[in-house]
């Protein structure tokens, strides 16, 4: 037995839980399997895990049901848990997973929702741009989506372990506490999906896996979710070794920006080669985010059109030097 904390925050908890708590005592009579208690917007549920994770797919469904109606009747509920009324919003593609605090995360630009669109019709999708895009947090939510609808078993996310350009000197403690700096973006993202608890379970028993990309070499990875995050900063050699770990029931997306290369000046980032000679295998999809898609301050956009503008003429004069 286990117990998840659902805080009730998309809508007034007094609409969901109705009249005298009527719509909670329903829910009590439907999930005879649980304990339901609830504590101003916080719903304490206890059972199994599979038993709990079934509740919080029909507890969304039936937030999302009140978000567009102005009631949720016994009716309602009961089409909801039977399947036959699906919530609009759980089955749109804009709509990825619900984090542990009702936080709704979605794809929230055009290439964001190709990135969704793409992965579903795809094994392996590249999806390169600058900081900011939502590139790495819309490839973690949709490995966390097929995750919670049992899709995949397992979340792989790699990073390469290189330095931004500068020294970090030697780090202390275990393998992981050595790791864990260059991972930490990624951890951040799965903790604003996943309850602290159920995510230290996953962590535990190998559900999720968070390693440097070095880990994966001679490995089969099957049916689970596989991201390769600032893939810019790895070598031709690691990108070809990392694409054939794929197994049977398998998705890979490898996110990267081309702008932020920190490998040393004798090496090339291999992610460029990839772009470029995997352009015509089929199951393999390629999106370009741009400024567009950046959802941070306002300044971030301009910063990245600045540097842009800069990139383009040093290459201009670079050309006009070459032809004197």
């Amino acid at each position: 037995m286990i117990e998840e904390s659902i805080l009730i925050e998309r809508i007034n908890p007094a609409r969901f839980f109705g009249p005298n708590d009527g719509t909670l005592k329903y829910l009590r009579k439907k999930f005879p399997e649980l304990s339901i208690v609830s504590r101003g917007n916080e719903l304490k549920v206890s059972g199994t895990e599979d038993s709990i994770q079934q509740f919080q797919v029909k507890l969304e469904s039936m937030l999302s049901h009140l978000e567009n109606n102005s009631k949720l009747l016994p009716a309602d509920i009961d089409q909801i848990i039977s399947g036959k009324k699906a919530s609009s919003a759980i089955n749109s593609p804009k709509v990825l997973v619900y984090g542990p605090d009702g936080k709704v995360i979605k794809a929230r630009t055009t290439n964001q929702l190709k990135m969704v669109e793409y992965i579903e019709k795809n094994d392996i999708l590249f999806a390169v741009g600058p900081a900011g895009t939502g590139k790495t947090y819309t490839a973690v939510a949709l490995a966390v989506k097929a995750l919670k609808e049992k899709q995949v078993k397992r979340i792989i996310l790699a990073r390469p372990a290189v330095e931004a350009g500068e020294s970090l000197g030697f780090l202390p403690g275990d393998m992981k506490d050595k790791i864990d700096p260059y991972l930490k973006p990624l951890y951040d993202s799965l903790q604003d999906m996943i309850p602290a608890e159920k995510y230290a379970r996953y962590l535990e028993k190998g559900v999720i896996e968070i390693a440097p990309m070095a880990f994966m070499r001679g490995r089969t990875l099957d049916n689970c979710f596989i991201i390769l995050d600032e893939a810019q900063n790895a070598t031709d050699i690691q990108i070809k070794m990392f694409l054939t770990r794929i197994g049977p029931n398998a998705k890979i997306i490898i996110t990267g920006d081309l702008s932020q290369i920190d490998l040393p000046r004798y090496q090339n980032s291999g992610l460029s080669k990839a772009l470029r000679i995997l352009q015509d295998v089929q199951g393999i999809k390629f999106i370009h985010l741009d400024e567009g898609d950046v959802l941070r301050h306002r300044l971030v956009k301009d910063i990245i059109k600045a540097y842009r503008n800069n990139q383009n003429e040093e290459r201009k004069s670079s050309e006009k030097k070459d032809e004197n």
